[in-house]
């Protein structure tokens, strides 16, 4: 399925229809505004490829809500300066920490347009640091300074280890092989 720029419009009568209704519910909102938007009930909503294929044998989307609750932040559909300013894509099916190892994107986060003005993407992605073992606060300073050098701390950093696998009397446990990128 193509995504196209979702006109100004539709998305001022999406915000005109949260309003009259008091209530956004992510299964309901349109796949261009899913991603990055937060329901009434103050979890995130999130695309995700549904399990039914398109007549035309293509995947199709839907809008799901997940189980991730943000504080202090409901009813919020993410606004497109925002996205642009913080380099994140809507068309993006789940949320990984990942792009965290892409310098561009990390530089465009940590710049004063997102990391100040959008506090709904940066609790995001400091909450999915955070898994990783990594203080975002920190990263975007180092990423200030020696951009460079703050993806090779992330990297080293020992962020996200595997699971330990379980001694077994008898067997001494080898870890699996990271699947290759």
């Amino acid at each position: 399925m193509a995504f196209s720029k979702l006109p100004l419009a539709l998305f001022m009568s999406t915000l005109f229809f949260q309003a009259a209704l008091g209530e956004i519910v992510c299964e309901e909102l349109p796949l261009d505004v899913c991603a990055f938007a937060v329901a009434s009930s103050g979890k995130r909503c999130l695309l995700e490829t549904s399990t039914t294929v398109s007549k035309d044998g293509g995947v199709e989307y839907q809008c799901r809500t997940s189980e991730v609750v943000v504080e202090r932040l409901a009813e919020h559909i993410e606004t497109e300066k925002c996205v642009k300013a913080c380099g994140v894509d809507r068309k993006s099916v789940g949320i990984s920490s990942d792009y965290l190892m892409e310098p561009q994107f990390t530089a465009k986060l940590c710049a004063q347009d997102c990391y100040q003005n959008c506090p709904n993407i940066v609790d995001l992605y400091f909450n999915l640091a955070a898994g990783e073992g990594v203080f975002l606060p920190d990263l975007c300073e180092k990423q200030r300074y020696n951009p460079h050098r703050a993806m090779v701390e992330l990297m080293s950093s020992g962020a996200a280890p595997g699971p330990v696998a379980p001694f077994v009397a008898g067997l001494v446990a080898t870890p699996a092989a990271a699947p290759s990128n």
